[in-house]
């Protein structure tokens, strides 16, 4: 087993999560890969990456129907986390959709459950709602997704609002708009960052990611694909949580295998001339 792969993040409360989980966007959709999916799941958990993130909308709940069969037997070694549509979020309708992510999932709890992105419903009554579902013992904690600065600020004057454990934003080497000013923020409140596509999905977000002559350079000077050093990148400081999907084992031990990559500051520079940080500030990046 990648023992460096238990380099864990602290979130509020004292729960750790490992740098690098594992996403399910778009899994569950196919019947075909249902297998190897579900193969690849527990692999992954097997090798360290036990945060497993899915949500109601992906695949409308095909997801965590899948997440929930390839957890049983083993839901006590898995960080649990699920999002909930942002018009599910307020009163009794927030209890239903966690009740029905539960049920999907096959179990009686979430570790974290998330405001998926921000809708019409207000903050204050998605925060009120989040705490009653902790105290209730439906969830551990909760957390938001897709909130720019403006958006944390707002959440962070709400009372309970500091109980937020995370943001789960777009992260990778081709969209670094985060780090003009949320990134920061969030680490001087002590929130992480979880980076969803951390590999820009396969590359595909961000036009020549892995075609890149630095990005492919390193990565043959490391002996590894370029996609690792995409991931590599993206918890290179050691306080952000990457998600990435894997829909096979050989990716998920490849996921696996890039929590031990170390870059050198020569290569970060390399990286950064290749794909710099914005020079101003920009809308927070979504998919």
């Amino acid at each position: 087993m990648n023992n460096s792969i238990h380099n864990r993040i602290k979130l509020q409360g004292g729960a750790s999560v490992p740098r690098i989980g594992q996403g399910t966007w778009f899994m569950g959709e196919n019947a075909a890969s249902r297998a190897e999916e579900i193969a690849s799941l527990r692999l992954g958990v097997e090798l360290g990456m036990n945060l497993i993130d899915t949500a109601e909308m992906y695949g409308d709940g095909r997801s965590e129907e899948l997440v929930g069969e390839a957890i049983r037997g083993i839901r006590g070694d898995v960080f649990l986390v699920s999002k909930v549509y942002p018009h599910n979020a307020g009163k009794d309708q927030l209890v239903r959709s966690c009740e029905g992510s539960l049920k999907r999932l096959g179990t009686d709890h979430l570790d974290l459950y998330l405001l998926h992105w921000r809708g019409n419903v207000p903050l204050e009554e998605t925060v009120e709602g989040m705490e009653q579902l902790v105290a209730a013992g439906k969830i551990k904690r909760w957390g938001v997704s897709n909130l720019d600065t403006e958006d944390m600020r707002e959440l962070l004057s709400i009372p309970g609002g500091e109980n937020c454990a995370v943001n789960q934003v777009l992260y990778h080497l081709g969209s670094r708009g985060i780090e003009h000013e949320l990134l920061a923020w969030e680490r001087s409140h002590n929130i992480p960052v979880m980076a969803y596509s951390p590999l820009a999905q396969a590359g595909s977000l961000r036009r020549g990611l892995t075609e890149n002559m630095a990005v492919r350079h390193i990565a043959a000077k490391h002996e590894v694909t370029p996609l690792q050093i995409l991931l590599a990148w993206s918890i290179r400081e050691g306080d952000v949580i990457a998600i990435p999907k894997a829909a096979s084992r050989k990716h998920v031990e490849e996921n696996a295998a890039a929590a031990s990559i170390r870059l050198s500051d020569e290569e970060l520079r390399q990286l950064d001339e290749a794909f710099p940080q914005p020079a101003w500030r920009v809308p927070l990046d979504m998919i």
